[in-house]
């Protein structure tokens, strides 16, 4: 048994101890095969031109590479994020990962556009099954200032792999050639999934498949009460939801029946949301505990992400658009726009998740303020080349304060979101925030490119663009109050310290105690 002293009890009850070193292993693990997933997704963008033509695919068969991914990815996170909080995380993480890694396999060997749609939506389930698994294991092992400093690696991880993505992307296709270019991009995922798959079976405690000791006793359901807690009709419902809101944004071709599935989509959600509420009554647990969003600082989380990616993802696809159609630049050189960005955002990230405890919403408050700059600073460099011919290479210095601000948002904003979610929904809390992301990202997408292309008729892509970062620049205002807001939230509630607590922070080697890692309040 490890010491004392290189324990850490991450739960409040059971015989899992985890020692101190053991636990950063695990989250090497699961930053390694996030790392994988994300980048598997950026690299995929520089590549359609490439599989296009490699396939003698059309455009809608181009569309749902990506789409069909994004799909299945957000109508499996909520439920396979319970199914890691009743059944054991580390197990349904290798599941996924082990899913995810087979289909870019079967992606990379594609023999025509159908069998590569086809991997692509199993490599989004698996992706889905290992993401919320992460997530709940951060906040298994993690708490206080470590779980923020998890988040903040996190947060690194997703900058370098934003960064890496589409250069490496484009130098495997300039590599490989037409034909075998874009396949590597596949490919690329194998050695990185396997070798976290080996190190998961290393490290992750045993047994993979356990209930996480969060379940205390009176709570945790026995073998044969699994099914019911893993509520199998809330699951259903919720995937027809998510799959009805998200598929008319990703149908290019979509018909007024298509469309008709969005208002059923927001009636399933209504059906849900009274199906969890009945099924709690019964006295059984539901897939999600609705009360969560009682608590301010998960919904009022929830809501900054969802707007967030609503807005913010979208920068990337008119940058990508305007530079190759509007400017001439080639795919390579499109990718490259992004890197300082990228790699301010891993900096950002860490930074940001070594002082979120300290200064809580405000880092997420700051950085949405430069986002805003960033935005501001783009229209005029895109202005000044229409107006004057500045090099639009000066778009890397104005897109830098964008990824500042993704590293200082993104993860400080999960790492105050989940802080005081009961663990016992650690995974599937944090897959709903994530579905959120999906939903943002699916639908600010379809919106606003649709808004940039409908101005493509009659203005020209400076000024499409311009309007499209305006709209942009208006939700992420959205997102600033409902930020502003948290912390005025938080304000309010912290109750005044008296002059003992005072003292006693002020004199921590007074005490004789261990740290606390209850969480606390951010």
């Amino acid at each position: 048994m490890p010491s004392s002293q290189d324990v850490n009890v991450p739960m409040d009850a059971d015989d899992t101890l985890v020692s101190d070193a053991d636990r950063w292993r695990i989250l090497a693990v699961l930053l390694g095969a996030i790392f994988m997933s994300l980048i598997g997704v950026s690299i995929v963008n520089v590549a359609l031109p490439a599989i296009q033509s490699g396939l003698n695919a059309d455009n809608s068969d181009v569309q749902w590479v990506l789409s069909g991914y994004a799909l299945t990815f957000g109508v499996v996170l909520v439920a396979a994020g319970r199914a890691g909080d009743i059944m054991g995380r580390g197990g349904l993480f290798l599941i996924g990962l082990a899913v995810f890694t087979l289909s870019s396999v079967a992606a990379g060997l594609a023999p025509d556009a159908r069998w590569l749609n086809a991997a692509r939506f199993v490599q989004g389930i698996g992706s889905g099954l290992l993401s919320p698994q992460g997530i709940g294991m951060i906040q298994q092992y993690f708490r206080g200032d470590e779980r923020g400093r998890a988040f903040g690696y996190f947060g690194t991880v997703v900058g370098f792999s934003v960064a890496t993505g589409p250069v490496l992307g484009g130098f495997l296709i300039q590599t490989g050639g037409p034909e075998l270019g874009w396949r590597l991009t596949f490919l690329v995922n194998v050695p990185i999934g396997i070798v976290a798959f080996v190190l998961g079976l290393m490290w992750f405690p045993r047994p993979l498949f356990r209930r996480p000791p969060e379940f205390v006793e009176g709570q945790t359901p026995r073998r044969g009460q699994r099914l019911r807690s893993l509520d199998p009709i809330g699951s259903l419902l919720l995937g027809l939801a998510v799959l009805a809101v998200l598929y008319p944004f990703m149908e290019s071709r979509g018909s007024v029946l298509t469309w008709a599935l969005l208002p059923g989509g927001f009636l399933l959600g209504g059906v849900w949301i009274w199906w969890e509420r009945r099924y709690k009554r019964l006295g059984r647990s539901p897939m999600v505990d609705l009360d969560i969003f009682r608590t301010r600082s998960f919904s009022n989380g929830t809501a900054i992400m969802t707007l967030y990616f609503l807005g913010m993802t979208s920068i990337w696809v008119l940058v990508a658009l305007y530079v190759q159609n509007g400017e001439g630049k080639t795919a390579l050189e499109a990718g490259m726009f992004g890197i300082p960005a990228a790699l301010l955002s891993a900096y950002a990230a860490n930074w940001a998740g070594h002082r979120v405890n300290r200064y809580g919403r405000k880092i997420v408050i700051a950085g949405l303020v430069l986002a805003l700059v960033g935005l501001a600073a783009s229209i005029l460099v895109i202005l000044l080349n229409e107006w004057t011919g500045l090099s639009i290479w000066w778009l890397m210095l104005s897109l830098s304060f964008i990824g500042l601000a993704q590293g200082s948002v993104i993860s400080p904003n999960q790492a105050l979101t989940l802080a005081e979610v009961p663990l016992e929904y650690a995974g599937s809390s944090g897959a709903i925030m994530q579905t959120g992301q999906r939903i943002g990202t699916s639908v600010g997408i379809a919106m606003i490119t649709a808004a940039v292309f409908l101005s493509l008729e009659t203005l020209s892509w400076s000024i499409s663009v311009i309007i499209g970062f305006v709209l942009i620049a208006a939700v992420i205002l959205v997102a600033l109050a409902v930020a502003i807001k948290d912390q005025h939230d938080r304000r309010k509630a912290r109750p005044e310290p008296d002059r003992a607590q005072l003292e006693q922070e002020a004199a921590p080697e007074k005490r004789g105690s261990t740290p606390d890692y209850s969480g606390g309040h951010y």
